[in-house]
């Protein structure tokens, strides 16, 4: 069994999650399986990433854009784990963190040397997965998701967003939702110290709706427990500004701007090496941190 510390000190600086997709079919073209040698590639990546400053890297292997289709649980594993494994290999002195929502996956992951999971259905989709978060004590970011796939617009230039998602109070219903997403954690033995809550930026919101919990972020904050922002490349950014994926690094970076300003304290991100100096220089005006200071 493979435990893992808890030594990050929330508050004192934004900590930065590297996204690593080891798919075909990523929403922002960034798929590793598309450039050859997916353990090499993901590799060299991975230790760019960790140069440029991230302290985490996300590992997926199904694509969660808008019209992705499932991923068998062999066919996941079999994508990430020998990037897990490789990666492990390199004592790279970051996390490790795993983004999936199902059970088997996260035990072999975890169990082949992972530190985090990421589950963006926030303990909802497979009932076991609590229960295998519990038995490794690790950490586990707790995604609010509302996402159907009867409700995305597909355009070949944006891409995909979210049409028609009704809320009553989309701040009081999405931290209503990560409750329950945290008491089912409880519920199966994960401590508070364990727990970091994901608004779900993207999943099952209208443009308009993710621009207004950007704007109200801090709420979440404000349940106790630390956040994760996910806006990188988002449709959202991109209806907003009407612009592809690939052009929607400035978008990110004044979202990942207001995101800190709004308390948030890990920002997921696709351009690390862009995305540090941004967070680095918001942390130096929002946080009085020395843009070289590391915790």
């Amino acid at each position: 069994m493979v435990t893992m510390s808890y030594p990050l000190h929330w508050g004192a600086r934004t900590y930065i999650m590297g996204i690593l997709n080891i798919t075909p079919d990523s929403f922002s073209g960034d798929g590793l399986m598309s450039h050859g040698n997916q353990v090499q590639v993901a590799v060299e990546q991975a230790q760019r990433f960790v140069s440029a400053g991230a302290d985490i890297l996300d590992i997926g292997g199904e694509s969660t854009r808008p019209g992705a289709g499932v991923v068998s649980t062999g066919e996941e594993m079999d994508r990430i784990l020998p990037v897990i494994e490789a990666l492990i290999k390199l004592e790279l002195g970051v996390f490790l963190s795993v983004d999936t929502y199902k059970a088997i996956v996260a035990e072999a992951a975890l169990h082949a040397g992972a530190h985090w999971i990421n589950d963006i259905w926030g303990m909802r989709a497979d009932p076991l997965l609590a229960g295998v978060v519990a038995k490794y004590q690790t950490p586990v970011v707790l995604m609010h998701n509302r996402l159907q796939p009867a409700s995305v617009e597909l355009q070949e230039r944006l891409g995909g967003r979210i049409l028609g998602t009704h809320y009553d109070d989309l701040m009081g219903e999405v931290k209503a939702e990560l409750l329950e997403s945290v008491s089912r954690a409880h519920l199966a033995g994960i401590c508070d110290e364990q727990i970091i809550l994901d608004p779900g930026i993207g999943f099952g919101k209208t443009v308009e709706q993710n621009l207004e919990l950007l704007r109200r972020v801090d709420e979440i904050h404000d349940l106790g427990y630390p956040v994760l922002l996910g806006p990188s490349r988002k449709s959202f950014i991109g209806y907003t500004l009407n612009l592809p994926p690939d052009q929607r690094l400035e978008g990110t970076a004044a979202a990942v701007a207001i995101g800190i300003s709004r308390k948030v304290d890990i920002i997921r991100v696709h351009d690390v090496e862009f995305m540090v100096r941004v967070i680095r220089m918001t942390d130096a005006i929002i946080r009085k941190q020395s843009s070289n200071s590391q915790v």
